[in-house]
């Protein structure tokens, strides 16, 4: 959410980025926002000025009662009393005026909130301009993406070779979107996370398991209508809602919150299992797992000063291909162009992984910088500077089974359909150098 001052301030500014991000018909909100404001400023000027003289009367009244109790001139005890009762009317008619100015002040702070909330953020310089994701940009590319002489199976028929997979009886208890891991590749889900979490802590990030359910208030802090409509699963009856990424409730913690200056930069990496309706996603009805309801997932969650922001995007995006390169994942950067941003980010990329067996990457992690919108819905400030400032928040996947899990079969898939386990995960899979075909389907 950007700042009222700077929209006032810079209007054309804001309506430039509203263009960039091929948002047209969001236009006359600018111009709508800024005269419901100015209309604000008036009325709480008003209402300022006739408390002020409430209490100004009621002050006055207050030495009066004083006087009146001490004179015995009959004169000066009716010009006194005189001068109370023209205070007291004035007093009452304020009072009339003033709670239908508040109650008017109060409709245009929900409907400035409401515009608010759906101007997007001011984005980076550097985002590349484009109306769709068929506009990212491919940055660079991390290890060699190679396609073996051998047939590499789609993902869903290496798993259940392996033992690993039952997709038919989780639809007969949860329905379409949903799986069991069975076996070694259960254990490999868990361990890639393992891995993940150990790696951040390697590198300085605190571990933490957040709530898995968060309040209305902490969703509209942390992401945009259309996102939390396309995403969210409501608990009925309730003031909560599933999450569908840690970082939810991860930003959420330090909502309405100082952070000590000494504690900046937080770098937190949190566990969770997420849960997405998926609203209008295409293939989810396919028999493998790349898009689904429910899912686990390792993220890494930064708050920094602003001028530290883009320093710790860049770091972080860094992570996740150092992590994918040490399974033996060739990796790349793809650039997120303006019309691709959700509404609350400055800059965000994507690191996707190749799969050998479309001979093409997808997407595995998500590294965003959403400046101070975050921040600012939810409260969340520092003290630094000599003044109390909003921080930056930023957010990035480190592992996300089972898209992770995909990339990692198809690219360490061999001939004889035996799956290699880089020397970093053995540990975690009790010494196994591979997995093999499973002797017996559960």
């Amino acid at each position: 959410m950007l700042d009222m001052n700077f929209l006032m301030s810079n209007p054309e500014a804001v309506k430039e980025n509203i263009r960039k991000k091929f948002q047209d018909e969001k236009l006359p909100l600018v111009d709508e926002v800024i005269e419901l404001n100015t209309k604000r400023k008036k009325l709480v000027a008003a209402s300022n000025e006739i408390q002020a003289l409430r209490n100004k009367l009621s002050k006055q009244n207050g030495g009066l009662y004083g006087r009146l109790k001490k004179t015995e001139d009959e004169a000066e005890r009716a010009e006194i009393q005189k001068q109370i009762d023209a205070n007291t009317a004035a007093v009452k008619e304020s009072d009339a005026e003033l709670p239908a100015m508040l109650s008017e002040i109060s409709d245009l702070d929900a409907k400035i909130s409401k515009i608010m909330m759906t101007i997007p953020n001011i984005i980076d310089a550097s985002v590349p301009i484009g109306k769709d994701d068929s506009f990212n940009v491919e940055v660079e590319r991390f290890g060699e993406p190679i396609v073996p002489d051998y047939e590499i199976p789609y993902h869903a028929d290496i798993m259940t070779a392996l033992g690993g997979l039952d997709k038919e009886a989780a639809g007969r208890v949860a329905g379409e979107g949903f799986y069991y891991l069975i076996g070694d590749i259960a254990r490999l889900h868990e361990a890639i996370l393992a891995y993940a979490r150990d790696f951040m802590i390697n590198h300085g990030f605190t571990y933490c398991i957040p709530p898995f359910m968060i309040h209305g208030n902490i969703v509209n802090g942390v992401m945009s209508f259309k996102e939390m409509g396309a995403m969210m699963y409501k608990i009925e009856g309730e003031d909560l809602y599933l999450i569908g990424t840690s970082e939810h409730s991860m930003i959420g913690k330090y909502v309405d919150q100082i952070i000590d200056e000494n504690s900046l930069p937080l770098t937190l990496t949190s566990y969770s299992p997420c849960f997405r309706k998926e609203v209008g996603a295409h293939g989810m009805e396919e028999r493998g797992i790349y898009r689904v309801h429910q899912f686990e997932k390792q993220e890494m969650i930064v708050i920094c000063k602003p001028e530290e922001s883009m320093d710790w995007y860049n770091k972080m995006w860094k992570l996740s291909v150092e992590l994918f390169r040490s399974m033996n994942i060739p990796v790349r950067q793809l650039e997120c162009c303006s019309g691709d941003l959700a509404d609350l980010k400055v800059k965000s990329c994507d690191i996707e992984a190749w799969s050998p067996r479309q001979q093409k990457y997808f997407e595995v992690c998500s590294c965003s910088n959403l400046g101070d919108a975050q921040a600012r819905r939810l409260k969340i400030r520092s003290k630094f500077d000599g003044s109390v400032q909003l921080v930056h928040t930023l957010n990035n996947t480190v592992a996300a089974p089972p898209r992770m899990l995909i990339s990692f079969l198809e690219n360490n898939y061999q001939a004889d359909g035996t799956v290699t386990i880089p020397e970093v995960l053995r540990p975690y899979m009790g010494g196994k150098d591979k997995l093999e075909r499973a002797k017996k389907i559960q």
